[in-house]
């Protein structure tokens, strides 16, 4: 069974920058894309931000392009999410899943998330 441990939201101002950690057990990360997703209040889950497997392609939503990077650590079973010029719309919960493709539904079950809330 898999399990996704995310951390590393916390309230932020607005402009300011943050670091998301997804610690992923109980499959072979290295085998899979890795996604970010958000869901704010009231709002449905959106996608975020994709990196293949290997790390070498990265796909990003329009909203946050050039404002987030995500990456991934396959020894550490880790993917990341770095971003900077936050906005009050960025405030949701962040999680990440597996994907087979930044255009794909999420293969595993949802973490807890790590709420993002960034105020102005």
């Amino acid at each position: 069974q898999v399990q996704l441990v995310e951390s590393g939201g916390r309230l932020v101002q607005a402009g300011g920058s943050l670091r998301l950690s997804c610690v992923a057990s109980g499959r072979t990360f290295s085998s899979y894309g890795m996604g970010w997703f958000r869901q704010a209040p009231g709002k449905e889950r959106e996608f975020v931000a994709h990196v293949t497997w290997s790390g070498s392609n990265t796909y990003y939503a329009d909203s946050v392009k050039g404002r987030f990077t995500i990456s991934r650590d396959n020894a550490k079973s880790t993917v990341y999410l770095q971003m900077i010029s936050l906005k009050p719309e960025d405030t949701a919960v962040y999680y990440c899943n597996a994907q087979m493709g930044s255009g794909s539904q999420p293969l595993w079950g949802w973490g807890q998330g790590t709420q993002v809330t960034v105020s102005s």
